[in-house]
């Protein structure tokens, strides 16, 4: 077991002092008057909710061993003084820590190093050096994965709290605000925001629905910050539509006219007419009981955030038909953070015109969400509206087009081949959750979701307007907010070309970036062991939304990055791509590392038999162990010399070569393998604790979850992929004209890596032709001829480990 803290911020002796007395743990004076063993126990009982007697504090300290062989009581009674060992054998009890399984009692300090714990160790211990540890120690994280301080506020340290005055909230503790905020107080409210569009035709603005859940004290003069979630499926899904609009896949390429264009997405209203105002109210009149949450969001609701979901245009309650990123539906979510920054009307209802002010929220907001919902969060930074100053954005999308196509080809997201952008539309319009509101706006929406799927292009596969008006890459320079982007470098939905392409476009403008890379498929990480992101959360938006000066941007790495060879494993960078560019020439079956020119020619054919083509569509893993397996006849693989030390790949591999396909279309797919057995990380966290993260008092809870090495060695994982059409052998929006066995030049990008390659293990490059798992799949018997001279993989960072 390891634990990664990146959240603690520095602070002085003073400070220290300072904070433990605002949270009641250290009173006037007694750091002069009190010895250390006085005042360790002192701290310990305090922190101790049960110690309500002298009696039951002697009882608990009873049960906590200070040496191995004498309890705290009996320790504190005998002439022995506080060392280093007793200590933090006692904080790695209070840490739920076991002896004789997380640690021995006779070596504390080996085991809280090897757990990569902060430490602060003397000579010999004052008040002052108790005092200053045992404030580390606060923000020392456990083993059920929260730092102590938010461990005993989950049992209720902090209850007294809720009773402080508004003007003396929050409470901050290393620049962080503590959970003060009584969950059972929170106001639950709903507005409709005012948009300045009319997606449904209807005459009328389209309106927002927004739910809000923010504390009690924000009614009574505290201005909070709002942290809102976009999130499309707040309202409700229509699976059994997404299935019935699921597209079929399995059908052959086709060749592509010079010049064919895409048939155009409908256009909506300019002329429409905004709601008459009747009167104001002080407050919200229509309120919720509950609704679909994010944990990092209740995670932070008690510690004093606003916390806002909307679902946007084409949802339940609110007007519009769903558009799928377009910029239509970027502005019904710039909208709700306009209206929280004070620059936009809202309704108390649909229909009564009386309007309501975000009075409550400081005019500071963030955006947080996984998919979707950080998919949105970056389309809205783009837009540089006022108010938003973070965003904390998860597995988001930056350029749809990287979603759903690839080079020129139709390429399914991991795990949904056949969805497509309609598909999604149908999905999350969740109008359909009100049948006569749905019926009103049915014949509107079919009309305009028949002309998304013939804009978007499922014939070619080519980059259009309609993908073009779904790339946020184009307006990243407008981004005024700071943002924090966390992806996986093993995520096949959202691929890391999405988040790789944001983080170097940022790297350019005056803003403030994080991002931090997993080794996980498609999920959150906010209730990791190993790692303290919640806390990282708070720190960067206690800086952001609180504007307290705590460090954050100094104190929080610019790169965070889970290796993928040890567990628990979190290493800080400056930079994803760094280190000597490495460059590998394909031989006849290798991978060479020199100035080499292979005048060689490769072919395989792509045709397989009905029988096995059926299994491999109906299982793509069987595909892929056959692909690993395949002697040359439906690919090609080279392989390198097993590597002689570590390494650590960085950035984006290439591969160009030339290739002739014997028909007038074709693809070419690459696979970058890392072969050599080795036991490797699960490809999903493992739960460690079902539901066992409290969140808060009485309040939410999470699974605590970590990626553990496999039971069982395997010999390869397939670390990035990449895929093109021949016939856009320039750039997705062009189309080349292709003869049967014309030899043409293609360079293609596979996705990003960061990956350390263990000493022994190779890497192998796969081409190949169609991909099972992502492309269409049309069972042609086509041969692809490579031709090796000038042939070569290259990635553009690489450094030694050793």
């Amino acid at each position: 077991m390891k634990i990664n803290q990146f959240s603690i911020t520095p602070t002085s002796p003073a400070q220290r002092q300072t904070e433990l007395a605002r949270i009641r743990l250290l009173r006037d004076g007694e750091g002069d008057t009190m010895d250390a063993k006085g005042l360790f126990e002192t701290l310990l009982v305090r922190t101790h909710l049960s110690c309500t007697t002298p009696l039951t504090g002697k009882e608990w300290l009873h049960d906590l061993l200070a040496t191995p062989n004498l309890a705290i009581d009996d320790w504190l009674a005998s002439d022995q003084e506080l060392t280093n060992e007793i200590f933090y054998r006692v904080a790695l009890q209070l840490l739920s820590f076991e002896p004789g399984v997380d640690f021995s009692l006779t070596a504390p300090l080996a085991a809280w190093h090897k757990l990569g714990l902060p430490l602060e160790e003397h000579d010999h211990w004052t008040s002052s050096d108790v005092i200053n540890a045992y404030y580390l120690l606060l923000n020392t994280r456990g083993k059920d994965g929260q730092i102590l301080i938010d461990q005993l506020t989950a049992n209720g340290f902090l209850t007294w709290s809720y009773q402080l005055p508004a003007e003396q909230k929050p409470l901050f503790f290393n620049g962080k605000p503590l959970a003060s905020f009584d969950p059972a107080h929170f106001v639950r409210e709903v507005v409709y925001i005012e948009t300045d569009m009319d997606t449904d035709f209807d005459g009328q603005a389209d309106l927002v629905k927004a739910e809000i859940i923010r504390p009690a004290e924000s009614s009574h003069g505290l201005k909070v910050p709002a942290v809102f979630t976009a999130s499309p499926y707040n309202q409700g899904t229509n699976d059994e539509w997404g299935e019935q609009a699921t597209h079929k896949i399995d059908y052959p390429l086709t060749h592509k006219k010079v010049g064919q264009e895409a048939p155009t997405e409908m256009t909506f209203p300019t002329n429409f007419s905004h709601r008459t105002v009747t009167g104001h109210a002080q407050q919200a009149t229509q309120h919720f009981s509950d609704s679909p949450a994010y944990t990092l969001n209740n995670y932070l609701a008690i510690r004093g955030y606003a916390i806002v979901y909307a679902a946007g245009i084409g949802t339940r309650d609110s007007d519009g038909v769903q558009t799928c990123g377009s910029p239509e539906q970027t502005d019904s979510m710039k909208a709700v953070v306009e209206w929280l920054h004070g620059d936009r009307r809202a309704f108390t209802d649909r229909t009564s015109g009386i309007t309501v002010d975000a009075d409550w929220c400081n005019g500071n907001v963030a955006m947080t969400g996984r998919s979707y919902l950080g998919t949105l969060a970056t389309a809205v930074a783009t837009t540089g509206v006022p108010g938003l100053k973070a965003i904390i954005s998860e597995a988001a999308i930056s350029s749809w087009y990287d979603y759903y196509r690839e080079g020129g080809l139709v390429r399914a997201a991991g795990g949904f081949q056949g969805e497509d952008a309609d598909t999604l539309a149908d999905e999350t319009f969740s109008r359909t959750k009100r049948p006569a509101d749905f019926a009103r706006i049915k014949p509107v929406y079919d009309k305009y979701i028949h002309r998304l799927t013939q804009a978007m292009d499922r014939q070619t596969g080519n980059y259009n307007a309609f993908w073009d008006r779904r790339n946020y890459r184009k307006d990243i320079q407008g981004i005024k907010a700071a943002v924090m982007m966390v992806h996986g470098l093993n995520d096949t939905n959202v691929k890391p070309s999405n988040v790789k392409a944001l983080y170097d476009a940022l790297q350019s403008l005056p803003v403030t970036s994080k991002l931090i890379l997993h080794q996980g498929q498609h999920i959150y990480i906010n209730a990791f062991r190993s790692l303290d992101f919640s806390e990282m959360a708070n720190l960067w938006l206690a800086d952001k939304l609180w504007d307290v000066d705590n460090q954050a941007d100094r104190v929080l790495p610019k790169v965070l990055v889970q290796d993928n060879a040890q567990p628990e494993t979190w290493t800080a960078y400056d930079h994803w791509t760094a280190g000597e560019k490495l460059t590998l020439h394909l031989d006849e079956h290798s991978l060479i590392d020199g100035d080499v020119h292979i005048a060689k020619e490769v072919v395989f054919n792509d045709h397989q038999s009905d029988a096995t083509y059926r299994a491999w569509c109906k299982d793509p893993t069987k595909w892929q162990a056959a692909l690993m397996q395949d002697p040359g006849r439906f690919s090609h693989h080279f392989a390198s010399q097993p590597a002689d030390q570590d390494f650590l790949l960085r950035g984006t591999p290439r591969v160009s070569l030339a290739v002739a396909s014997s028909s007038d279309h074709g693809l070419l797919s690459a696979a970058l393998v890392d072969l050599g057995t080795d036991r490797r990380l699960t490809t999903s966290p493992v739960i460690i604790n079902r539901g066992g993260l409290q969140l808060g008092y009485h309040w939410a809870n999470d699974d605590l979850r970590e990626f553990r090495l496999q039971k069982k060695p395997t010999s390869y994982r397939i670390i990035a992929r990449g895929h093109i059409n021949l016939q856009n052998r320039h750039d997705p929006a062009t189309v080349d004209p292709l003869a049967p066995d014309q030899l043409v030049d293609v360079s293609f990008d596979l996705q990003p890596i960061f990956h350390h390659l263990r000493a022994g293990h190779r890497l192998v490059l796969i081409i190949y032709a169609t991909d099972y798992a992502f492309t269409l799949r049309g069972n042609e018997d086509i041969n692809y001829q490579l031709s090796l001279e000038n042939a070569i993989l290259t990635v553009p960072g690489i450094n030694s480990l050793n």
